[in-house]
């Protein structure tokens, strides 16, 4: 049975870091990609970056470009969303989500299809 699962999200000051995680389980993992997407109160939920899994490929929204890096821990099957200069409107749940093959762009939500709870990503100005 599949298992997305991430952690790391707290209450931090603009300008401050925080390193979310994304522990998967259940897959072959070379068969996928991963996608971080986040949802701010009344608002729909919107790419932040993706990974392919295997051959490398990461990609930002613009809004976090510069800000944000991916990296990933085969052995633990973790993917990590890196955010440094966090701002207020950083402030969102922040989703995990898997997709069955190798992107070369974010795409929207539907293309994904097992996807986290959340961990929910607070920026105090």
């Amino acid at each position: 049975q599949v298992a997305v699962v991430e952690s790391g999200g707290e209450e931090v000051q603009a300008g401050g870091s925080l390193r979310l995680s994304c522990t998967v389980s259940g897959l072959t993992f070379n068969e996928y990609a991963m996608g971080w997407f986040r949802q701010a109160p009344g608002k729909e939920r919107e790419a932040v970056s993706c990974a392919n899994w295997i051959g490398g490929g990461t990609y930002f929204a613009d809004s976090v470009e510069g800000r944000f890096t991916i990296d990933r821990d085969n052995g633990k099957n973790t993917l990590y969303l890196q955010m440094n200069n966090l701002k207020p409107e950083d402030t969102a749940i922040y989703y995990c989500a898997t997709h069955l093959g190798q992107l070369n762009r974010l795409l929207e939500p539907s293309w994904y299809d097992r996807w986290g709870h959340g961990t929910q990503v607070t920026v105090s100005s």
